[in-house]
């Protein structure tokens, strides 16, 4: 019983050395310690901006484009670069968007209209969950099957091709870091609505629904195909989000 007794304290002050926060978080009760040490905030629904974080490491400058951007903070792939100095142009279609962003995101450029390749005005279907709405049709009623969220109500909206936005409002010809599309369903227009031979983002993360494997990606994805015939290659995914790096 000494033995084991001498042991077991040995192991306990042996992990104690290794991990004293641990110690301390658990014997006065407070884990803020340990959480401000060892843990990653992320504002992104799937940790994509930890993602970028980790490809851009060390950049406190750079240059974003953000469509589909629903909110300064929720599910914002943009918003922890935001806090570490980067600035760019957040562009989401929902009515009364941008109010927030004005408020939160100051030195953003915050624009409030839909991107499409046509640049024509489209119908926006309006969910429950706004983080849903759509220019698509088929994938607007594709989620109402499920019968988790309806459309509350739909509207015609002014829509830009982005590369018209681009001209509009970057006068330098200001490098593109990173462009973000999460336009549910009408990801794929967007992308067509931007000229890659001119404007060439060095990161592209785009949303593909449905948790493809990187097989059905490479096989299936129209999103996968466009890019890396243009001189991008497929790096990373998360559950629904798509990372390419421009090759030149």
């Amino acid at each position: 019983m000494r033995l084991k007794k001498v042991v077991k304290n040995k192991v306990k002050a042996t992990i104690l050395k290794i991990w004293p926060d641990l110690h301390v978080a658990k014997s006065t009760g407070h884990s803020n310690r340990l959480e401000s040490l060892y843990s990653s905030l992320s504002y992104a629904q799937e940790g994509e901006d930890l993602l970028l974080q980790r490809i851009f490491e060390g950049r406190s400058n750079g240059f974003y484009i953000d469509v589909g951007a629903h909110h300064p903070f929720r599910f914002s792939n943009t918003f922890l670069l935001y806090q570490q100095g980067w600035r760019g142009i957040n562009i989401d279609a929902m009515p009364g968007s941008m109010k927030l962003f004005n408020e939160h995101r100051p030195e953003d450029i915050n624009l409030e209209i839909g991107v499409s390749a046509t640049g024509k005005e489209l119908l926006y279907y309006m969910f429950n969950e706004p983080a849903l709405n759509s220019f698509s049709k088929e994938e607007a009623y594709s989620k109402v099957k499920k019968g988790v969220y309806e459309i509350e109500s739909t509207k015609t909206i002014p829509t830009k091709r982005l590369e018209d936005i681009i001209k509009e409002h970057l006068h330098d010809e200001r490098k593109i870091d990173l462009l973000s599309i999460d336009a549910e369903g009408y990801d794929l227009e967007v992308l067509h609505s931007l000229n890659l031979e001119k404007s060439q983002p060095s990161i592209i993360v785009i949303e593909e629904t449905g948790n493809k494997s990187i097989h059905q990606i490479q096989s299936e994805s129209s999103i996968y195909t466009y890019l890396t015939s243009n001189n991008y290659r497929f790096i990373a995914k998360t559950f629904n989000s798509l990372f390419f790096q421009l090759t030149q």
